[in-house]
């Protein structure tokens, strides 16, 4: 398939029926590789003909862009939940030479460690049908959400440097959560080499009471139940099981994160001057990884990735603490599944022709995917792979997933991160009202709270692609695998 895209020939070639690729050309130093479906694949094509997509390059032009910076390694790829983004496309992964290669703010995003926090309890969904508004009400009241929220953890300067090196463990000495939950946190819920010296004094004041915070936009809590179990092995392994109610937590990095990616941005935006670096979108301004300038950025981004993982562990505490009040089990009942990051690029180990390389892997609106015997995951879910938390949308599914050995072959372990956008937030807003929205759900027995009924038609379901498709595509590709899938209950968003 081909077209004539904004001057130049966009050519999309399939490999399966589930990868195609946009073949190495010019500039490219490797070849873009997207994970999609015939009618998914033809829809991007089309839609790289327009020059500006809701104010951003179309998506798979992104995609050929980023496979033209320096260091770049195998191929530049997109997930199945593509959309245009900042630079890089939502889904996109870049894995980069340590030596040869580039960090970018746009490989990363603004929301830093945007991630998924899934919690288990010992509930059936019988056990909730009859307290479904009481919970609602109560974790709305008890979780601080919407635009500029605060919660009850109030930190001074020197306090926010110590949470941005200490992540979750910070908090949990604080008494927000349980020790054991660090195990079953990426990362052990702090990554190394975070240093606050390099975070903007802005960012940090921009934090100092919004620790344990939703915010708004496509952030929420949300109450769930197992619907159907696909993998039995991978869900024993994980302790899941079907009518089992769930906990989804999605949030990020709050003002903090994106600070960092604004700051940071005039820094790399120098950067890609004083090293010659040839790029082909400004939004994709970038700095050796190796140079001054990129390592001051990825020590900040991994400060925001630690400051996420403790927001997300303070969530949880409050969300623990709703459940307590309203049923008869204890805080300490409720256990940690997972929690996977987004908007990262990390340091890893990789597979490349043959001999392990350390790479700066970035995964913008993706997912880490490692799989079955990665001593990085933990040892109670070693044998299956790490668990994959996909958010839906509220009114539709979400999924469990799980990484696998092709996985890490040929996405350096790598999965999607959510359904990802159909329509813009703008225009979501000017085709749905929030209270349609707030109406309709509650016919399908899901009860929505939240402050702005503006946010609500923004996240209407309908502004998102078939999560069950987007899915699909990677599990049958073979990089991601199918264990469980979630329905909603109720959601408590900003």
């Amino acid at each position: 398939m081909a077209v004539e895209a904004t001057g130049s020939r966009m050519e999309l070639r399939k490999v399966t029926d589930y990868v195609w690729e946009i073949p190495r050309t010019g500039d490219m130093l490797v070849p873009g590789r997207i994970y999609a479906d015939r009618e998914t694949a033809e829809g991007l094509l089309r839609d790289s003909e327009v020059k500006k997509a809701g104010g951003f390059t179309p998506a798979l032009r992104q995609v050929l862009n980023v496979a033209c910076l320096p260091g770049i390694v195998k191929a530049s790829l997109a997930m199945a939940d593509i959309h245009p983004g900042y630079g890089f496309a939502i889904g996109g992964v870049g894995a980069f030479d340590m030596e040869k290669g580039v960090i970018s703010v746009a490989g990363v995003g603004f929301d830093i460690n945007c991630g998924v926090r899934v919690l288990k309890t010992p509930l059936h969904r019988n056990d909730i049908e009859p307290l479904k508004e009481q919970l609602a009400n109560q974790l709305f009241r008890d979780v601080p959400a919407g635009v500029g929220s605060t919660g009850e953890i109030k930190l001074k300067e020197a306090e926010i440097d110590e949470l941005l090196i200490r992540g979750s463990s910070f908090i949990i000495e604080k008494g927000y959560g349980f020790p054991g939950d660090l195990e079953y946190t990426e990362e052990g819920g702090r990554v190394a080499n975070a240093r606050p010296e390099n975070v903007s004094r802005m960012a940090k004041e921009r934090q100092f009471k919004q620790v344990g915070t939703l915010g708004s936009g496509n952030h929420y809590l949300e109450v769930q139940w197992v619907e159907e179990v696909y993998d039995i092995d991978a869900a024993s392994a994980y302790g899941i099981k079907k009518d089992q109610i769930l906990v989804a937590i999605h949030c990020g990095s709050r003002a903090l994160g994106h600070q960092i990616g604004t700051d940071y941005l005039k820094t790399l935006e120098a950067a890609s001057r004083k090293y010659g670096i040839p790029i082909r979108d400004r939004e994709l301004v970038c700095a050796p990884i190796n140079s001054a300038e990129g390592e001051r950025y990825l020590s900040a981004v991994n400060c925001g990735i630690n400051c996420a993982f403790s927001n997300r562990q303070a969530i949880s505490h409050l969300a623990r603490i709703a459940f307590a009040r309203i049923t008869n089990i204890k805080p300490e009942d409720i256990k940690l599944l997972y929690d996977v990051a987004h908007n990262t690029c990390k340091v890893e180990g990789h597979d490349v022709d043959g001999k392990m390389k350390k790479l700066l892997v970035h995964r913008k609106g993706a997912t880490r995917a490692f799989g079955p015997g990665r001593p990085e995951i933990p040892h109670a879910y070693r044998s299956v792979g790490q668990p994959l938390l996909v958010g839906g949308t509220m009114g539709t599914a979400s999924y469990i997933l799980r990484g696998t050995e092709k996985g890490m072959k040929d996405c350096f372990g790598s999965a999607v991160h959510g359904a990802g956008r159909a329509l813009s937030r703008m225009q979501a807003k000017r085709q749905w009202r929030g209270e349609e929205i707030l109406r309709e759900l509650k016919e399908k027995g899901i009860i929505i709270k939240s402050r702005s009924k503006s946010d609500v038609a923004e996240e209407a379901p309908l502004a998102y692609k078939d999560v069950d498709k987007v899915v699909n595509i990677m599990h049958n590709a073979g990089v991601n695998q199918k264990v469980a899938r979630l329905r909603p209950l109720l959601c408590v968003k900003g």
